[in-house]
């Protein structure tokens, strides 16, 4: 079993520690939270005095941080880089969604020191960090992803080997993009049929197993009181905030101009991000962007 760094413990990133403590691993896990911590160490992790007390001694290091800037700071540019602190035989696995560039400024400065750092961002959602069944997008040589494979697989059911640096986080952009079409779409056929008379229920079944049937409809409704355990069942608390779908959306837009990508559904399904997230729901989980309809 490894020791493990793990830096960031939010909705997914606890989750993701917790596993690899039951694993067996040795997990050093810090975070700005106490709270987060804390949960983590109730499950036999091992709390750390700070993100550099988290990586000394660590063959791998975990971190799942909010963006781009974050990464680099605590990796390369802040006032104590941790690339001044990790073993040169550790590697770095950053689960973080941030844009591309990014990742690979990072993983080419982590280079230079004799560092292996890879972008490996998840889906799958706060049910899929807690089960362990995250689809990882990795970007990686394939000594890397082959020495980071197995830590994966304590995290995650589907782990897919992008291209190399970066890919992982262009793999995630284009996923959440459409991800964010189909919620949309999704919420506004269900508003639709909801407006018309049909129970929201029947008529999410009746297009699961249609032609209609995507991942909001099978695993994730959008109507309260449809599915259990899903987050529009819990007043949309928990899962994948508005704010950061918003975000994902502004980094897959920022793809697309760079390569000349014409996204005009994308752009459309950020566009009611946008209203949503005006009008105070940051907050809440994306599946909650029916209320945007529901309102209107």
């Amino acid at each position: 079993m490894a020791t493990i760094g793990f830096i960031g413990l939010g909705n997914m990133g606890g989750p993701m520690a917790i596993n690899l403590v039951k694993a067996g691993h040795n997990v050093k896990a810090f975070d700005l939270s106490q709270a987060a911590m804390d949960t983590v160490v109730a499950e036999g992790g091992n709390a750390a005095a700070s993100a550099a007390d988290a990586v000394t001694g660590a063959e791998f290091v975990v971190s799942m941080l909010p963006a781009g800037k974050h990464v680099q700071g605590l990796f390369q540019t802040g006032d104590a880089p941790l690339f001044d602190l990790i073993s040169k035989d550790a590697l770095i696995i950053d689960s973080s969604t941030i844009d591309a560039a990014t990742a690979q400024s990072v993983s080419a400065a982590a280079a230079e020191r004799g560092l292996s750092f890879i972008d490996a961002p998840v889906s799958g959602g706060v049910g899929g960090a807690v089960a362990g069944t995250l689809a990882f997008m990795v970007g990686a040589t394939d000594e890397q992803f082959a020495k980071a494979k197995p830590v994966l697989d304590v995290m995650g059911k589907n782990i897919f080997h992008a291209g190399q640096s970066g890919a992982g986080q262009i793999a995630k952009a284009c996923n959440n993009m459409l991800l964010s079409i189909l919620m949309t779409g999704t919420c506004e056929a269900l508003n639709m049929g909801m407006k018309n008379g049909l129970d929201p229920a029947v008529l999410s079944e009746i297009m699961k197993q249609s032609s209609g049937g995507n991942w909001a409809l099978n695993v994730y409704n959008p109507v309260p009181g449809v599915m259990d355990g899903v987050p529009s069942s819990n007043d949309y608390q928990g899962g994948f905030q508005v704010d950061l779908m918003y975000k994902d959306l502004g980094l897959a837009m920022d793809l697309s101009q760079q390569s000349a990508s014409s996204v005009p559904m994308g752009s459309a399904a950020r566009s009611l991000f946008s209203l949503h997230k005006a009008k105070g729901n940051g907050g809440l989980d994306f599946s909650s962007v029916i209320k945007l309809y529901q309102d209107q």
